[in-house]
């Protein structure tokens, strides 16, 4: 990840993906303001609306926090159809580790947020998370360099495809619907091209679920490779 906030290569600051240094329950990330750490906040209880038991991939370069959440994990060993949102936030420092590339539940960051909440803590300093997730997608990250742009799409037609899907699957998946249909309906549902195909229907489920696309407005699209990146002044959203 770059410092402008694209997304970066996804080399480990800390050796392998997901492992961080020993003793990471000591390790704290310091914000430069209330509402940059409020961001990160936001980032996890959208992305917990989407995958309640989900992970979020915590990457320091620098004086940048780059926030990854999976929307939908793809399938097979290339992670094909895997789309991940990433938000970059400023840091003021990380305190109790030189560097620091972590997965963690995003049910334990809600529950520091939570505890800041209910004592009226009002500091910039987060405790990152002891315990540790194994998430396949953390190996897939995209490369930093050679994004080149193919355009945009407008903001209302990925969020219209998002709600229609939504709809699609709560009708199409009744109660009781066998977990093999609800994974072909939804695989078959989110891999819906969208507009002229650019991006599909998964996108707009990140833009919409995310929060990273206001209607009226339009999204960048950039492809590198498999990949393919949705960026908004918000967040990215990657897919392959």
């Amino acid at each position: 990840m770059s410092t402008d906030g694209t997304p970066g290569n996804g080399s480990p600051v800390n050796g392998t993906p997901g492992n961080g240094p020993p003793g990471n329950g000591g390790v704290a990330l310091e914000f430069p303001d209330v509402e940059s750490l409020q961001d990160l906040g936001i980032l996890v209880g959208r992305a917990r609306t989407l995958m309640d038991q989900g992970s979020v991939r915590l990457q320091v370069t620098g004086a940048v926090l780059a926030a990854w959440v999976c929307v939908l994990p793809g399938r097979g060993l290339i992670g094909q159809g895997v789309v991940l949102g990433l938000r970059t936030m400023p840091l003021a420092g990380l305190h109790g580790a030189a560097a620091l590339d972590v997965t963690v539940p995003l049910a334990a960051v809600s529950d520091r947020l939570a505890r800041r909440s209910s004592t009226g803590d009002l500091g910039t300093r987060l405790p990152v998370p002891p315990m540790e997730n194994s998430e396949p997608w953390t190996a897939l990250t995209p490369a930093r360099s050679g994004w080149e742009p193919v355009g945009t799409v407008a903001a209302d037609e990925l969020l219209e495809a998002a709600r229609s899907g939504i709809t699609e699957i709560a009708e199409g998946a009744p109660e009781g619907s066998g977990a093999l249909a609800v994974a072909a309906l939804r695989e078959r549902v989110w891999g819906r091209p969208v507009g002229d195909g650019t991006l599909t229907a998964g996108a707009g489920l990140a833009a919409y679920g995310l929060g990273f696309a206001r209607p009226g407005t339009e999204v960048s699209v950039f492809r590198a490779g498999p990949w393919t990146r949705a960026s908004t002044p918000i967040g990215h959203i990657l897919t392959r």
